[in-house]
């Protein structure tokens, strides 16, 4: 078996806390680019436009292992490495800041803010967790070791050298993390708490809501009152599983939907972020035994939930 050779590092430095993307010039024996303009237009005239790729050549964003643009008249070589910063997408700042639980040479423990996703996806890239800290903590190769959905806040822990980041992603892959949530939603007192919900929840994608269906449970979340007033509660949720948006979708199915949630039990139409109504989700805290020292670490938000918290 052919050994995979590592990518060589990124000749550009990051922009805005974002990495560069790579690009492999891969061998297709069904097509022959005989230039790298002709790959590069194959590959990405359908997304951005040809006339954008033409311009980001004549502007050099497109660079080669050793930093020198490359030229789109150039011949193809299968195998070559080329590196270019997209172009970021006009984002709505996040008008919350991301507080630093804890910090030392291997973790950072972020309490984020509702509306903040975790790393970059789709629109949302220099509005992200991770950007924002890259930036502001000067730590480059900061990575998330597990992800936390944009409209919930909370604790999410990162990893500042990259050799260290198999060893806590392991946990969370593991189950070895114990995680609690809390939420804010109407109260029921015909709901007997504390429950063990178990279900199977399936998620389509496109699909903006995940959905229970019959069938081998593969979620299970146990949730407790903690108080009560003005028929409003506040519930601490404790996951066993890890499904897409598993939590939500357990209090929505006992009559119990999370205050301000834009899925559950109404998918409401797209527009401007509300910001004077987050989801009413926090993750509270975060324990584990640290996989390098082997001490044990718990951790605690510090953020509030609609004044029950």
């Amino acid at each position: 078996m052919r050994r995979r050779t590592r990518a060589p590092a990124s000749p550009l430095p990051q922009r805005d806390g974002i990495d560069a993307v790579r690009l492999r010039l891969p061998e297709d024996p069904e097509r022959l680019w005989g230039t790298v303009r002709a790959h590069l237009l194959d590959r990405y005239a359908g997304a951005v436009g040809a006339g954008r790729i033409e311009a980001m050549l004549r502007e050099g964003r497109f660079v080669g292992a050793d930093g020198t643009a490359a030229d789109g008249d150039e011949p193809y070589a299968a195998g070559r490495h080329l590196w270019f910063h997209r172009d970021f997408p006009a984002e709505e700042r996040v008008p919350f800041e991301i507080d630093v639980v804890y910090r030392d040479e291997r973790i950072v423990v972020a309490d984020k803010p509702h509306f903040l996703a975790t790393m970059p996806r789709g629109r949302h890239v220099r509005e992200t967790a991770l950007a924002r800290l890259r930036r502001e903590l000067g730590l480059p190769s900061l990575q998330p070791a597990h992800r936390l959905d944009r409209l919930t806040a909370g604790l999410v822990l990162f990893v500042v050298r990259p050799e260290d980041r198999g060893a806590y992603q392991t946990l969370f892959r593991d189950r070895a993390v114990h995680k609690a949530y809390e939420a804010v939603a109407p109260y029921d007192p015909a709901v007997e708490l504390p429950v063990t919900v178990r279900s199977r929840i399936e998620k389509e994608h496109g699909v903006p809501a995940a959905r229970e269906v019959p069938g081998e449970p593969n979620a299970e979340s146990r949730i407790e009152l903690l108080a009560h007033a003005r028929g409003l509660a506040r519930y601490r949720l404790v996951p066993v599983t890890g499904r897409t948006h598993q939590l939500r979708v357990h209090m929505n199915a006992l009559g119990l939907p999370i205050l301000h949630d834009p899925l559950y039990p109404v998918v409401r139409e797209d527009g401007p972020e509300d910001f004077g109504r987050p989801l009413q989700l926090l993750a509270r805290s975060l324990a584990f035994t640290d996989p390098v020292s082997g001490e044990p670490r718990r951790f605690m938000s510090r953020r509030p939930l609609n004044g029950l918290g």
